[in-house]
């Protein structure tokens, strides 16, 4: 049901974030989904990948501080108004939206949204019980 996505706090300079792609790129594992936020110190790069216990131990080598996080995975439709309906099922249930950032799948030509909530296990639930299309994490993986 939920998603591993890895957050790798990178400092804000010159190179960091292709230091990282590199050495994901060396182990041949595939970014499925990423989302970049910054200050003028540090950003914090998430990313869906196939293989998130691979790049974490290898990260972790190259000095990277990296962090798994739970989210959720919603297809919705990639026309005006389908994330609304998703954002408000989750403002009629008092669920609190951390953050969330999406791509539109090729095949399908649905939109992926990515959703971390304050409430992991009953955003889970809502969404489930107003059939939210959401997505299991061996669908992520292999789009």
């Amino acid at each position: 049901m939920y998603v591993n996505q890895l957050s790798i706090f990178l400092e804000n300079k010159e190179g960091r974030m292709l230091n990282a792609l590199d050495i994901i790129e060396k182990f041949n594992v595939n970014i499925r989904a990423l989302s970049i936020a910054d200050t003028s110190e540090f950003g914090i790069l998430r990313l869906i990948v196939t293989d998130h216990i691979k790049v974490k131990e290898e990260l972790e080598k190259n000095n990277f501080i990296v962090k798994i996080t739970k989210v959720l995975a919603v297809s919705i439709s990639d026309e005006p108004g389908g994330l609304n309906e998703v954002l408000r099922l989750l403002e009629k249930n008092n669920i609190n939206l951390e953050y969330l950032y999406a791509f539109v799948e090729q095949k399908t030509y649905n939109a992926i949204v990515i959703l971390k909530l304050e409430d992991m296990e009953k955003g889970f639930e809502v969404l489930k019980e107003g059939n939210a299309n959401i997505i299991s994490p061996e669908e992520i993986y292999s789009i």
